[in-house]
């Protein structure tokens, strides 16, 4: 099925004037909880067109997870599907929420196609209002809802267009999800700004994926570092990407030999940018070949400040490693209900603190280090994750992998590797190990290797080492 974007915003604001109808008014939280579909896009835009605040939660929440959030949200409708209607029956019986919009629900989305677009007008809303709340990816604890202003979404909607060089003839394919910042902003957003066309898939599918760029329609190939792994296991990956022009990566630091690998493979730089469900983008690697840096996530995007600091809150100079802090108008206003994170994550001044530790080269290229909370002490030493993890990405039996720190009586902290081995190969872990100690410091090396058929991820591909780190201290 095809919309054009004159049928987009008439169906948007049929929307609108039937939430408006039903007393919906500036401000107000209103969810979203279904896969990726026009009707998603639709109902996004005419809740955004009431003046309302689009609370977007993933697809992919069942049970408490769904029930916590839409508690903590407070959303006065929600458009889900019917399957969630065992966990969000109760709370609508509770006055948690008014109406659930899904098949067997309250309403069904047609329905709300049924007001008259001829008669709405777009409720205007100042450029710090809320205009969308995105949940943190929660990979280290319960997550938190962003509030994201219209000022925000609109400049990072601009930046990624203007950095990605997005003209209307390009065809992005999205299978990532629209609850996610990534697929929400990066993808969905900035594609509709420049005029382009959206290829929507609910959900990665290698399969799907393969065959929709077969067609040759996609020119902009967007996914996480774990996506470009699976598809670095394909033969004729170059003649399998079609007319694919520009590939981008993020949700997580692409490894060098990853990068290194597509490029060879498929002539394609995997671009990068640096950002998060926060700030969105920060940094941006170059689409020219000539500024790309391999290693870095790029230079400040133009309008944003960074700094590096260290603990207590003092800016570092050039070279030294600190956390990364943030500054400009596509940061969040807070977190929702949640002043005690809002305070935490922010210096004064409006530095948004990200939790990410960083270096700035000579040239003001940005390198990510690591998550400060990612970080191991073992023996008093200080063992960043990334590192151990690019040494084992150059082992080439090495599909993924994923290192974290475990409890150890004699170290404070061993360091733990977790491996997937490449179909067909085997893993050694003496030979790993061996390997390692030529490349790395003898109390980085990791003392623990456990083989694993996958990693456990999120909805968004991010690896989720607290889970690794739950299943092994069971």
């Amino acid at each position: 099925m095809e919309v054009s974007y004159r049928e987009l915003d008439a169906r948007a604001s049929r929307v609108a004037a039937s939430l408006v109808g039903m007393g919906v008014k500036p401000g107000d939280h209103i969810g979203l909880c279904t896969p990726n579909s026009t009707d998603w896009i639709v109902f996004y835009f005419g809740v955004l067109k009431t003046g309302a605040v689009a609370v977007t939660l993933s697809s992919a929440l069942m049970g408490d997870e769904l029930t916590t959030l839409v508690s903590h949200a407070k959303p006065r409708l929600i458009l889900t599907s019917e399957v969630k209607l065992k966990e969000l029956g109760p709370l609508k019986a509770g006055g948690v929420l008014e109406k659930i919009i899904c098949p067997g629900g309250d309403m069904e989305m047609k329905h709300l196609l049924a007001g008259d677009a001829a008669t709405f007008t777009a409720v205007d809303r100042d450029r710090v209002d809320t205009a969308a709340i995105l949940y943190t990816g929660g990979t280290t604890g319960m997550p938190k809802g962003a509030m994201l202003t219209h000022e925000g979404i609109n400049f990072s909607s601009y930046s990624i267009a203007f950095y990605e060089r997005s003209v209307e003839t390009d065809v992005a394919l999205c299978f990532l999800p629209f609850n996610h910042v990534f697929g929400q902003v990066h993808i969905m957003n900035s594609t509709i700004l420049s005029a382009g066309c959206l290829e929507l898939l609910p959900a990665f599918d290698l399969d799907r994926v393969l065959s929709v760029i077969r067609q040759g329609r996609i020119t902009k190939f967007f996914a996480v570092p774990t996506v470009y792994v699976r598809l670095l296991g394909l033969d004729d990956l170059k003649k399998k990407l079609g007319n694919v022009r520009y590939s981008f990566s993020a949700g997580a630091s692409m490894p060098m030999e990853i990068f290194k690998q597509w490029k060879e493979r498929t002539g394609l730089y995997a671009t990068e940018s640096y950002g998060m469900t926060e700030a969105m983008p920060v940094t941006f690697n170059h689409y020219y070949p000539a500024k790309h840096r391999v290693g870095s996530v790029g230079d400040a995007v133009h309008g944003v400040e960074i700094q590096i600091r260290d603990a207590s809150g003092n800016v570092l100079e050039q070279g030294r490693e600190g956390e990364i802090c943030v500054r400009g108008r596509n940061v969040l206003t807070g977190y929702v209900h949640n002043p005690e994170a809002t305070s935490a994550a922010m210096w004064e001044g409006g530095w948004f603190r990200s939790g990410d530790v960083g270096v700035f080269d000579p040239e003001g290229y940005v390198f990510i280090v690591d998550r400060i909370k990612d970080l191991i002490i073992t023996g008093g030493e200080n063992v960043y994750p990334r590192e151990v993890e690019e040494a084992l990405y150059a082992v080439p039996e090495i599909e993924e992998c994923a290192v974290i720190g475990l409890p150890d009586k004699e170290w404070g902290e061993r360091v733990a590797a977790f491996i997937v081995p490449k179909p067909g190969a085997s893993v050694q872990p003496d030979a790993v190990k061996r390997f390692l100690k030529t490349r790395l410091s003898a109390f980085k090396v990791p003392k623990e290797y456990v083989l694993v058929k996958e990693l456990p991820k999120n909805a968004a591909g991010k690896i989720l080492k607290r889970d690794l780190r739950k299943e092994r201290m069971k």
